[in-house]
């Protein structure tokens, strides 16, 4: 009997030969990522948009592998032993800044201005890589300048969306701390009420901004990096000069520092909204 070639796609976009049923069959395992909870076959079927028919042999074929599990009581579909084990050593590599890098290098190139990736460190949010624009920003910030928890945009950042105490610790302990950027000279405690309203205002737009502040004339926003936990654990910051910078929530420059931002959280594995 003659032996059968694989399903091979030899015209693929990127020009490199593949396994058409491989690929067909990912869609189920997408489907179970994307659900977040076993499903049955006529669900799961339809959620990757093939018949029961066509979706039960490949199931069959990721139970052997170990990417699918069944319930032996409601015949539901999940995903399986090794499936989780691939996730686990995918999460266990990643780290969030070299995921950001070549997004960063990307969204320089499409809004022209200077960007700065922040991480918290032990004195606070702490830039560890700046990607500077094609024209000139005088600003006092490289790498390892740590940035004032309230008084710069990529700081509010972490004030937003930092578990509540984490973030006071942070805010209390850079008071008299000269290392920390800031816009006054000595940092005094904000009015709770004021803080809770201006923390809850910045996630409602889902990012900081900062006018003039810390360095008069350069303004700045910056957005939340998430990870597979929904924890914060990058901050993405954009500034320029004003009156060529738009600060604009739902500007030119605000639109793709999100998008940015929404793309690296999902490398991460953040799937929240």
């Amino acid at each position: 009997m003659a032996r059968t070639e694989p399903d091979v796609n030899a015209a693929a976009n990127d020009g490199r030969r593949s396994i058409q049923s491989i690929e067909v069959g990912c869609t189920l395992l997408t489907a179970l990522v994307e659900a977040a909870t076993p499903l049955s076959l006529r669900d799961l079927a339809q959620a990757a948009g093939m018949t029961s028919a066509k979706a039960h042999p490949y199931l069959v074929s990721f139970i052997r592998v170990g990417l699918v599990q069944q319930d032996g009581v409601t015949g539901h579909y999940e995903l399986g032993a090794f499936a989780l084990q691939m996730g686990l050593v995918s999460l266990q590599r990643l780290d969030p800044v070299r995921a950001a890098m070549p997004e960063l290098a990307q969204l320089r190139d499409e809004i022209g201005h200077t960007l700065g990736i922040a991480v918290l460190g032990s004195h606070g949010p702490t830039m560890v890589h700046m990607s500077q624009a094609s024209y000139p920003v005088h600003v006092n910030m490289r790498q390892g300048t740590v940035m004032s928890m309230l008084h710069t945009a990529t700081g509010l950042v972490f004030a937003a969306w930092l578990p509540p105490k984490v973030a006071d610790h942070y805010i209390a302990r850079e008071i008299g701390d000269t290392a920390v950027i800031s816009s006054i000279d000595t940092p005094v405690a904000t009015p709770r009420p004021t803080l809770d309203a201006m923390l809850a205002d910045i996630r409602v737009h889902g990012m900081a901004r900062a006018l003039g502040n810390p360095l008069p004339g350069v303004d700045a926003l910056s957005v939340p990096v998430f990870d597979n936990t929904g924890s914060v654990v990058l901050a993405l910051t954009s500034l320029g000069p004003t009156g060529r910078f738009d600060t604009a929530y739902d500007g030119v420059i605000a639109r793709p520092l999100l998008r940015c931002a929404q793309s690296i959280s999902h490398k991460l594995g953040y799937t929240g909204r």
